[in-house]
């Protein structure tokens, strides 16, 4: 077995993480470094709970996962590697491209795994706009929309939305969005971007929409917290047709809810939920949505450290995505198109 040790109880700590590793055959959830106790004694009595720098000492722990706000994530990663662990990290894999390279290059160094969490590669809509897209179902794809609304009108409490490093919504949404564009059409050659505080009591972003050129292909991305009817999940139009998806993948509000990975139903989409495939002569067709499920992440992991397998997502890629969020920042700011070379 990995052993594995958690540090983080918050939403990604005790909604995603627990759950998946327990789910998870090879993982068992050794440890969690939290100060949490009551919470984690009723749902994880197995597990110790120390702090943060107890478990990353500890010599009976593998695998570190660390879920923890983003400011912490490259120090933890960094010491729990440097103390001869595998590491896990939530996303962002760190608050800028460097700090992410040079945490991929002491990985590399050590020999140690490090994966990172950009979960949304095994949600069900998206493997289905993947799916379609590679059996060429759309045609030559020209425009690909990926949003992501809700309606928030007032300001959560807690550190996402309080100025500062890796707060606000580009860095908490923007990386599963840029994630998935980068699996489907790799590196764009131009970003623009427009990123603002819309709420009159929003200190930090709460809304952007980024421009990603293909060529002629066009990959716009976007998320806002006033909406209240949301647009597509995914819009997706090429010269065979067009497929539009509404609504979020069921896996997060499954685990929310306090139901488990190994719960019959689990990343099942409803029909009624189901996208629609326009065809290029008007006729319009239902199409079931993949299955998702976020512990094919973890059972990769596995394979990285026991086999020698790459990591389910590697570091590089979430330093590309890294590298675009900066890039969407320059543009915003400066008002112009920037080239990624």
């Amino acid at each position: 077995m990995i052993r594995t040790g958690l540090i983080g109880f918050g939403l990604a700590g005790s909604a995603f993480h627990a759950p998946l590793i327990d789910a998870v055959d090879s993982l068992v959830l050794t440890a969690i470094g939290s100060s949490r106790r009551d919470e984690i004694a009723h749902c994880w009595p197995e597990a110790r709970v120390a702090s943060a720098d107890a478990v990353i000492a500890d010599p009976d722990i593998d695998l570190i996962v660390v879920a923890t706000p983003n400011t912490t994530h490259a120090p933890l990663a960094r010491a729990a590697i440097m103390a001869g662990k595998h590491v896990v990290i939530d996303k962002p894999l760190a608050l800028d491209a460097a700090e992410g390279a040079a945490l991929a290059d002491l990985a590399a160094d050590r020999g140690r795994v490090l994966g990172v969490f950009h979960n949304r590669r095994w949600d069900g809509d998206f493997l289905t706009v993947r799916r379609l897209l590679d059996q060429r179902v759309l045609g030559d794809v020209r425009l690909y929309e990926a949003r992501w609304d809700r309606l928030r009108t007032a300001i959560k409490p807690g550190w996402r939305e309080q100025p500062g490093p890796g707060s606000g919504l580009l860095a908490d949404l923007g990386p599963h969005l840029i994630d998935q564009a980068l699996v489907l059409f790799g590196m764009p050659e131009a970003i623009t971007a427009d990123i603002v505080a819309q709420r009159a009591a929003a200190r930090v972003d709460d809304y952007f929409e980024l421009r990603f050129d293909y060529g002629p292909m066009r990959a716009i991305l976007s998320a806002s917290t006033l909406v209240a009817a949301p647009r597509p999940r995914f819009a997706v139009s090429g010269t065979g047709g067009s497929f539009v998806k509404y609504g979020l993948d069921p896996q997060e509000t499954w685990m929310r809810d306090g139901r488990r990975p190994i719960d019959p139903g689990y990343g099942m989409d409803a029909p009624d939920a189901f996208g629609t495939l326009t065809n290029a002569d008007g006729t319009t067709i239902r199409v079931a949505t993949e299955s998702g499920d976020y512990r094919h992440f973890y059972a990769g992991i596995v394979r990285a450290i026991r086999d020698g397998a790459p990591p389910p997502v590697a570091p590089a890629d979430a330093v590309a995505t890294l590298r675009l969020i900066e890039c969407a920042r320059r543009s915003a700011i400066e008002g112009r198109r920037i080239t990624i070379a």
